[in-house]
């Protein structure tokens, strides 16, 4: 009797989620539900957290905004005012809506602009725990986020409360300005905090040989969290206490993590809870203490309060920054589990043994060209260093598969073929070798890299969650085939898909009835969360037929995750990575029913999104030093840069250019511009100016070279370089070669070659973000010291 009651029970959660995700295409409520309306404003407020007075953005006057909690079967209609002098925008995160209402400026709705007043409407045919953010620019890092709490019809989850926990990081910094300081390799929040690789801890610890090779991949120093965070919030505070939960309570706690960079390790003091839903949807429980929360993802797990003391409840940034702990209950605190701040030397050291292939190109030669099968194979990591048997590949397969990307379009190739019916949980391993039967994705094996534990941490997949009902389609739907290899270049921080940003992408096409399965194959050192809008995913895990659906999915550096989905909507909808500053740099794609776009789109250009992560940045530099002033300033976006550098000795000694470069892929870049510089050694009596061309390629060891030829015909060769070897001191250097053969000049009798060098060494020593002091000798120049500032 118990079992047949605990199958009906599996069926009906089945049959509900089912329901649940099915298009949700009217506007209006056309089913009579009942309505409950929200009224939103957007708009600044000054907030002091850190002592510091800093201008937010804030929904109703709060950080977070408000909780919007509705019951599975109403209607929702949210009024969003917008009283800032910028537009903004509104994103229901994991909700299956209207198109039109899915909040993406310029793609699906149209942005609210500054006094205007935007009224979404749909109907609530789900349950669980969402999100709302803005999906302009860098607002939600300012504070435009809240969460959604949907209650279900009917549940047989037992628990007596509900609270929701909203995770998120705060900067005092504009995000802007971080960004920047990101795209032109400042070290600085590394040394905020204290996560730089020098010489002098990869030498004590024993690790050269791992930095050389990281460096000969021409990786910069290893990083969980690019950005530097004041404070980690848990419903906008630090520190939350909760003393009105009663021991004995069963308390259902609904975890967002709102935060637009930070992954959290979760952990509870007490017993273990039980994880009851990942992304709004129920799960088999399963008691798990310890769970990374990637950015955009949303749990729900279940506690019981303590006879005695209160619980502690802890977010751990990944990169072990800082914590948010919340307490529920009253007396002596049960701490939580500390989450060991993580060795990022070793961890380099565990990366370089497994000998990963590093440095695919965030932006390549050519855009159009689809490359991604070569390109994986060619960054894959060297399975051997996991022990795992590749004498067992199907190399029909792994031949077909190279056909197959030839045929693709779009980024996609459709075909016909079977679900994967594997039974995952019979999988065995033996001897640590894996059986590898790899074609052009992996729909039916493990996770790729799923054994690999990066910097002693568990290992990252999401096979503790199984669905409680079976999540396949139905055989007979064609099967779309993609491979995302998730790209990235930290030197200059742009971020791709295939190599490719998504200014310089087209829509990638799909079609109602069909399966698209997509094989996402990270290539960089960095988490990224990948979102889907409007649909959920079938996340292969161990558990085959019983997979979990999410929204979100973390896929964890050089590991590859498959996810599929059934394409049952309308319009155009937005993938992408979910942490803030990866998004904004182009890791993005757009799919797309071709159906008509929306009239009321009218006036919106889809442009103005697909470019948002290609407009130009601004830096520079200023040094003024005893021997000499120096001045630099770059303005770049993707593909092109200007740069315009002075140097002048106070012994007369001047050279200034101006250049204009482009950046073919992530490493090469050609150039022309002016040079001006004084023609006798020590005197500016004699000022020659020259028109210069040239190639710049960026080497391994992070050596950077310029080979280039002047109108006079002089060729020269140029490197530099620099390297932090302490935490704050920076060891740099930088040659020149020039050759004059006399193809141009003439030479005195007796003279047929004439050559010039030029070089210097330096140590710069970081005191702030904007500030370093410096000393070096420059064969023109001299020795001396003094200030650079940056800007």
């Amino acid at each position: 009797m118990i079992r047949k009651i605990t199958v009906l029970l599996v069926l009906l959660i089945s049959c509900n989620i089912a329901a649940q995700l099915v298009s949700n295409e009217s506007e209006e409520n056309v089913d009579n539900w009942p309505e409950r309306v929200y009224d939103l404003t957007i708009g600044y407020e000054t907030v002091n957290y850190t002592g510091k007075d800093v201008k937010a953005m804030t929904i109703n006057g709060g950080i977070p905004g408000p909780n919007l909690e509705f019951n599975e079967g109403e209607f929702a209609i949210i009024n969003v005012t917008n009283t800032m002098d910028v537009e903004t925008s509104v994103h229901w995160h994991g909700l299956i809506l209207p198109n039109f209402y899915d909040g993406v400026p310029y793609l699906t709705t149209p942005p609210i602009e500054p006094g205007e007043t935007q009224q979404y409407k749909f109907a609530l045919k789900q349950s669980g725990t969402y999100w709302y953010h803005s999906h302009t620019g860098l607002q939600e890092q300012r504070g435009v986020y809240g969460s959604i709490q949907i209650n279900p019809k009917e549940t047989n989850l037992e628990y007596d409360k509900d609270l929701v926990l909203i995770l998120s990081d705060w900067m005092d910094e504009n995000p802007k300005t971080q960004l920047r300081n990101l795209k032109r390799g400042n070290e600085w929040y590394l040394i905020k905090k204290d996560q730089v690789q020098s010489w002098d801890k990869v030498i004590s610890k024993g690790a050269v040989g791992a930095k050389l090779k990281m460096m000969w991949q021409r990786m910069p120093d290893m990083a969980i969290l690019d950005n530097y965070y004041d404070l980690f919030f848990i419903n906008g505070k630090s520190s939350n206490e909760y003393p009105d939960f009663n021991p004995g309570e069963r308390v259902r706690l609904r975890f967002v993590n709102a935060a637009a960079a930070s992954y959290f390790w979760l952990t509870f003091g007490g017993n273990d809870p039980m994880l009851v839903s990942a992304d709004g949807l129920d799960v088999v429980p399963v008691k798990q203490n310890k769970t990374l929360i990637g950015v955009a993802e949303t749990y729900d797990f279940i506690v019981t309060i303590p006879q005695s003391g209160k619980l502690e409840i802890r977010a751990t940034s990944q990169d072990g920054s800082g914590q948010a702990s919340a307490y529920l209950g009253t007396g002596d605190v049960l701490e939580a589990p500390t989450v060991p701040i993580p060795d990022l030397i070793k961890l380099m050291e565990n990366m370089m043994s497994m000998d990963m292939k590093m440095g695919a190109p965030a932006a390549k030669f050519n855009p159009s060209k689809n490359d991604s099968i070569k390109v994986m194979k060619k960054y894959a990591m060297d399975m051997g260093g996991m022990k795992m048997d590749h004498s067992k590949m199907d190399m029909q397969k792994e031949d077909q598969m190279q056909k197959n990307d030839q045929k693709m379009e779009d980024e996609g190739g459709k075909m016909k073929m079977p679900k994967d019916k594997t039974d995952h949980a019979k999988m065995e391993m033996k001897d640590d070798k894996m059986d590898m039967k790899m074609g052009y994705v992996l729909p039916a094996d493990k996770v790729i890299g799923d054994a690999m534990k990066t910097g002693g941490n568990p290992e990252f997949n999401y096979n503790y969650l199984k669905a409680p009902g079976k999540t396949v389609y139905e055989d007979n739907k064609p099967v779309r085939e993609m491979l995302f290899n998730l790209t990235g270049n930290m030197n200059r921080y742009v971020w791709s898909i295939n190599g490719v940003p998504l200014s310089e992408t087209d829509k990638i096409k799909i079609e109602q009835g069909e399966v698209v399965r997509i094989t996402l194959n990270n290539l960089t050192m960095m988490h990224h969360p990948m979102h889907l809008h409007g649909h959920f995913f079938r996340v292969l895990n161990e558990h085959g037929e019983y997979s979990p659906l999410k929204h979100t999915v973390n896929v964890a550096p050089m590991q590859k995750v498959v996810i599929e989905f059934d394409a049952n909507e309308y319009g155009d909808w937005f993938f992408h990575c979910h942490v803030l500053y990866h998004i904004n740099s182009g890791m993005a794609r757009v799919f797309s029913y071709d159906t008509p776009r929306d009239e009321r789109l009218k006036g919106y250009p889809l442009s103005n999104l697909t470019t948002e992560a290609d407009h130009m940045w601004t830096w520079g530099e200023v040094t003024g030093a005893s021997h000499m002033g120096e001045f630099f300033l770059t303005t770049t976006n993707i593909r092109n840069q200007f740069i315009l550098r002075a140097e002048y000795g106070w012994n007369e000694n001047l050279e200034a250019e101006f250049t204009y470069e482009r950046w073919l892929n992530s490493y090469f870049r050609v150039f022309g511009g002016v040079n001006v510089e004084n023609e006798m050694e020590d005197s500016m009596d004699e000022i020659g100016t020259t028109g210069v061309v040239g190639i710049r390629y960026f080497l391994p060891l992070l050596i950077d070279s310029d080979l280039r030829i002047d109108n006079k015909l002089r060729p020269t060769i140029s490197f530099s370089t620099a390297t932090m070897i302490f935490q704050r001191l920076a060891l740099f250097g930088e040659y020149e070669y020039q050759m004059d053969f006399g193809w141009v000049n003439d030479f005195e009798p007796g003279t047929d070659f004439e050559q010039e060098q030029t070089w210097q060494v330096g140590l710069e020593y970081v005191l702030s973000r904007d500030f370093s002091l410096m000393g070096s000798y420059d064969n023109r120049f001299g020795w001396g010291g003094g200030l650079s500032m940056r800007f």
